[in-house]
Parts: structure tokens; sequence; C-alpha cells
């Protein structure tokens, strides 16, 4: 019978984790923090907009985007423990929702004419870097649909005095383009590499669990050879 080694097991302990149904990486508290970061930096862009450039925002439905944030954290707080690990699947619905609330937004605020649209890149990235490939592909094309509509779909940006702020269509097609072309390369490259490292972590693992096995047999043959030294001893 072939003895595997901490190689092989490693490999075995790799692949098991690789093929399981879900997997619980995420702390809920992370994403709530952020989606905080993400609200506080919603409220400022508006706020900068509206009273600093002089720009003719529709207040209450950008507000009430923003609220639905706010309300979907407050009940992820009251109803979930914060240090409870979320799903494959509670973590993906998080992040399609903050998905579709900052599209919903960039769609009332001037679509691909407003600059924060790049932070749709965030989601699909943060997907990218914690969940299984099949859900990382559908935050990332939920992504692309989305920036892809509020390139033809959107709010116009108006001055006070009626004047309507918009970038020359090839400027928007090359923004459009860049997000896609950001949404595809960042999403493989951060996948790629927290792969390596849960690789490299249950390799890890294994290797020290081969160790520990091997150091309680080294143990165990000892107290073997001091019994039997004790029982042929006169």
């Amino acid at each position: 019978m072939t003895q595997k080694g901490p190689d092989a097991q490693a490999g075995r302990i790799v692949t098991g984790m690789d093929h399981l149904p879900q997997r619980q990486w995420v702390r809920l508290r992370t994403l709530i923090l952020l989606r905080w970061m993400a609200v506080v930096g919603q409220l400022a862009a508006i706020f900068v907009a509206w009273r600093i450039y002089r720009i003719d925002l529709d207040l209450v439905p950008c507000l009430a985007v923003v609220g639905a944030a706010v309300l979907a954290n407050l009940a992820a707080i009251f109803v979930f423990p914060q240090s409870r690990r979320l799903t494959e699947s509670e973590a993906m619905s998080m992040l399609l929702f903050d998905t579709c609330q900052l599209a919903a937004l960039i769609f009332l605020t001037g679509g691909l004419n407003n600059p924060f649209a790049l932070l749709l890149l965030a989601p699909s990235t943060i997907a990218a870097t914690t969940l299984r490939t099949r859900s990382a592909v559908i935050v990332g094309l939920v992504t692309l649909v989305l920036v892809t509509i509020v390139v033809f779909f959107h709010e116009p940006l108006r001055l006070l005095d009626g004047a309507v702020v918009a970038v020359p269509p090839l400027f928007g097609f090359g923004f459009w383009l860049a997000i896609v072309i950001g949404v595809v390369f960042l999403g493989q490259y951060a996948h790629r590499v927290a792969s390596e490292i849960h690789t490299m972590r249950d390799a890890l693992l294994a290797t020290q669990m081969a160790l520990a096995r091997e150091q309680k047999l080294t143990d165990l043959g000892g107290v073997v050879a001091a019994a039997a030294h004790e029982l042929g001893t006169p």
C-alpha cells in the first residue's frame, strides 16, 4: 500500500474544498462596514454635486436609493450577528444588491457622464476575491449588463441654469469600454490571486496536520520503547 505524503494530502484537501457546495469565508461585519463606507461616500458626492457644483439633482430619488442601502444594513445588523460568516449565496446576494443600488444611483445622476460610475467595479472585484468562480461570474455579468443599460438610459446631469453636462460620445464609449475591461481583468486577476492564497493556506494546513500526526507517532514510539525497557529490566 502506497503511503501518501503531505503534498498528496494537501492536494486532496484543496480539491475537496474546491468542490464544497458553499464556502463561508466572508464575515457579515466586513460587508456591512464596506456598505457603510459606500453610503457615506454617496452622500458626500451628492452633497458636493448639489451644493458646490450647483448640479440640479433630483434629491428625493437619490436619497431614497441611498436610504435603501442604509435600511439593508440596519436589517442585516439587527437580524444576524455581525460575526456570522456568510454562505456563498448570501454573500453573492449582498454584492448583487450593492451593484444594483449603485447602478440605480448612477442612473439618476447622469449615467456614464458621472465619473463615479467607475465604482461599479468594486462589487465585482470583491466577488472575484471572495466567491467561487460561478458566483463571481454572475456578479460580473450583472455589472456589465447594468453599466451598459445606464449608457443608454439615464437622467441627464443639469446645472441650475438648465445646461446639460455631458461628455463627448467618444469619451463616453471609452469610459464604458474601460469599465468592461476593468470588470473582466480585475475580476480574473483578483480571483486568481485569491485562489492561490487559499491553495497555499490549505497546503500549509495539510502539512501542519501531517507533522502533528508524525509527532504523535514519534511520542507514542518513545512511550512504547520506555515501557518495553521497564518490562525488560530485572
